[in-house]
């Protein structure tokens, strides 16, 4: 079934704009805080090939993208129910007689 090009529009909309409110989301700015300072610890050394630093960085850049990714989703499940019930709903109101 190929859904129409305003319903693909607007949820692309929707999901833009969920991506946006997340990523700016003030309660995993102490994690993108610590993400930042592992990366820039990485660098700060004389050592080009910090393992330790490296380590670091990369597991707190990867919790805070798992963060980001389980809020979208819970938003994408939360809005997709909130669809389905208005379908649903909608579709067991009765018509009007014409």
């Amino acid at each position: 079934m190929e859904w129409p090009s305003w319903f693909q529009s607007a949820i692309q909309e929707r999901l833009n704009d969920v991506s946006a409110r997340i990523q700016f989301d003030p309660s995993i700015s102490p994690y993108r805080a610590e993400e930042k300072r592992a990366f820039e610890a990485m660098f700060a050394s004389a050592v080009a090939a910090n393992i330790l630093e490296f380590a670091e960085w990369e597991d707190k850049h990867h919790y805070r993208q798992g963060l980001e990714n389980e809020r979208l989703y819970l938003q994408g499940m939360r809005d997709g129910a909130r669809l389905v019930m208005a379908l649903l709903s909608d579709s067991r109101s009765p018509t009007p007689e014409r």
